[in-house]
């Protein structure tokens, strides 16, 4: 090997690759998001198109959203972790800011931004998986050792659920417990350890469900909606009798009945009934399909970076896929009546500026993660001889990136790969 091939270069002189299998699914996501959307909402206003254009006003500023953290390198984001959880206390607090919290359905959720409302747990969501993915690289050794390192994620998370239950908001709150208790474990905590706050957790998440009769009444709904069909069971009885209509091949794009006013939030919450309803089991299998690419995907690159000691990068890509997997497993739960009703949107295709923004951002913060990836592996294969020197991408042999910082004065854990279990 020639001796200038030995040259390092720098990592940000190599060329990535943006996932396209990761890409492919959110934009067939988006896409589909807006035909339902505009099929869904045709009879909710006098203009037909009313929640059509919103939708695509607000995804056109979610891709705006997505390019930009396609283009910023993760290390600058590392950098702001402590503002990062700051800013979601901040955000959380603002709701509750006279003239600026904004009260819809009984619920503060939302803050006035004077040409739209925004709701800013979806903003929450994003900055906390980044700072948790930060803390996780930080302090990894000693999550994985010591209880006070694997507690300190939970004390922010419990600061941030209680703020959600003033607003109130059930459902956000309990996504981001399963969210912290799924990158504490991916990122080396025991499981073991982890049972303890559960189970300590778990009372007060039930007390919260029966002092509340409004969480009552969805439970019982949910239990037994045909009970009281025109009352509490109203919604997942209509969204039943949609996704029974559908059949196989569904009554065709645009003939939904549930949607003329029978079901309630058809274009937000049950826009999955009316995908079923519409496109049948088969549309049904093919947004299950392209979640699954989306999510499976993510949790690949995830453990792909995890093994190229990427490990910021890697949580990133955990938090965000454990985040849209649970969000979509609920939504759609929640439709089909195996889960009460907890508000949350469908991922990319629900109408809803705040959701569909920050899941475009997270989608970006994805791809960035894949392009990084792509090009540490081209650094490393520069590394080993395995690229030739004449590729437009690969101008001279790099050194292989560092090892990430760790505060840590225990002895490193070995990461698990598939050659060593295998």
């Amino acid at each position: 090997m020639n001796d200038h091939l030995r040259q390092a270069t720098r990592l940000e002189a190599i060329s990535g690759r943006y996932d396209p299998w990761l890409l492919g699914a959110a934009l067939a996501l988006a896409a589909l998001g807006v035909v339902m959307v505009a099929s869904s909402s045709i009879a909710l206003e006098s203009d037909p198109f009313h929640y059509l254009k919103r939708h695509v006003v607000f995804l056109g500023m979610g891709i705006v959203m997505a390019w930009t953290a396609m283009r910023i390198e993760l290390k600058q984001v590392e950098k702001y972790n402590q503002l990062l959880l700051l800013a979601c206390f901040v955000l959380l607090a603002l709701v509750f800011v006279p003239g600026l919290g904004v009260v819809v359905n009984g619920a503060r959720r939302w803050i006035n931004l004077g040409v739209s409302r925004f709701q800013v747990v979806e903003a929450v969501k994003v900055l906390y998986i980044v700072w948790l993915a930060s803390y996780l690289v930080r302090f990894r050794d000693e999550v994985n050792a010591t209880w006070p390192a694997m507690l300190k994620p939970v004390y922010a998370v419990g600061v941030l659920v209680l703020l959600l239950l003033l607003q109130p908001d059930f459902g956000s709150s309990s996504l981001l417990l399963a969210v912290t208790v799924g990158m504490l474990v991916l990122g080396g905590a025991q499981i073991k350890r982890m049972i303890l706050p559960i189970l300590l957790l778990l009372p007060g998440m039930i007390a919260l469900v029966i002092i509340e009769p409004y969480r009552v009444r969805r439970f019982t709904s949910f239990l037994n909606p045909w009970a009281d069909q025109q009352g509490s069971g109203y919604q997942l009885s209509n969204a039943l009798m949609a996704i029974g209509r559908g059949e196989w091949f569904g009554v065709g794009l645009g003939s939904s009945v549930q949607k003329l006013n029978y079901l309630p939030e058809v274009h937000t919450d049950f826009i999955f009934s009316v995908i079923a309803e519409e496109l049948g089991f088969v549309g049904v299998c093919l947004v299950i399909g392209l979640y699954a690419l989306l999510v499976g995907r993510a949790l690949w690159l995830g453990y792909r970076c995890v093994e190229m000691r990427r490990h910021f990068a890697g949580y990133i890509a955990f938090g965000v896929a454990l985040w849209i997997g649970m969000q979509t497993f609920v939504s759609i739960g929640v439709n089909l009546g195996i889960l009460p009703t907890k508000g949350l949107t469908l991922p990319l295709i629900s109408s809803g500026g705040s959701s569909v923004m920050m899941t475009c951002a997270a989608i970006g913060l994805l791809l960035r993660v894949s392009y990084e990836l792509t090009r540490a592996e081209k650094q490393v294969a520069l590394y080993r001889g395995d690229v030739p020197a004449n590729r437009d991408d690969a101008p001279e042999l790099a050194q292989p990136s560092p090892a990430p910082r760790s505060t840590s004065r225990l002895k490193p854990r070995i990461e698990p790969t598939f050659e060593r279990i295998l």
